[in-house]
């Protein structure tokens, strides 16, 4: 369970910076920054991405930058944290109603795919970053892709189980390669060149679902 909010965590302001500014137009300045950081930190790594960097690719200054941040490991963890918490949101809410195992792992492959083909440097800096946070800010990511985690290795534990390969088989290790399939997509797939989404995501189960003996993909 997330004990706190980011920004209880790290002091982050909830509000304008003028009397005057609404919530709205500081999440969308908070959310420029982010997707600015997200860029840079893909391009060049965690350790090579300065706050000057950042600064300039956001297009605020350097002091502006630390108005919203009070290091580049807060960026981090917001990035990694908006992430996952935004993957978790959506694949509950597309799993309302879905019972069947592997329609549930359809729903979760293309909810994966589709927000990460929009999102191509989000996935490779979570990929990648996940080490660089300490503390607090590490245990909360780690919970929150925990969650996830366990989400999706509950259907491919359903699937084993529904066509017996339960007994010979490691479900964490099934569910880590499926990850690792997943994850893997920022070094090759090129969205809108290569083909699409829905298509990988169709492709991509049913390599998944026929290695560990489950039922083909509908």
């Amino acid at each position: 369970m997330i004990s706190k909010t980011p920004e209880q965590m790290f002091g982050l302001r909830a509000g304008g910076t003028k009397a005057t500014e609404g919530r709205g137009s500081y999440d969308e300045r908070l959310t420029g920054i982010l997707e600015a950081a997200t860029d840079v930190i893909a391009r060049v790594g965690y350790g090579g991405a300065s706050m000057r960097a950042v600064a300039k690719a956001a297009n605020v200054s350097l002091a502006g930058l630390y108005h919203y941040f009070e290091s580049k490991e807060t960026m981090l963890f917001l990035i990694q944290f908006r992430t996952f918490g935004s993957l978790l949101a959506n694949l509950k809410e597309k799993l309302h109603g879905v019972e069947d195992p592997v329609d549930q792992l359809s729903v979760m492959v293309r909810a994966h795919i589709g927000y990460f083909a929009s999102n191509m440097a989000a996935l490779k800096v979570c990929s990648h970053e996940l080490d660089m946070l300490s503390g607090e800010g590490f245990e909360q990511t780690r919970r929150i892709r925990h969650e996830y985690y366990e989400l999706t290795r509950s259907m491919v534990e359903r699937i084993c189980a529904k066509s017996g390969a339960a007994s010979d088989l490691d479900c964490h290790v099934a569910t880590m390669s499926l990850f690792g399939m997943l994850n893997w997509l920022y070094r090759w797939y090129s969205p809108g060149v290569e083909r699409s989404p829905s298509g990988l995501a169709q492709q991509i189960l049913r390599i998944f679902l026929q290695g560990i003996g489950g039922s083909p993909t509908k």
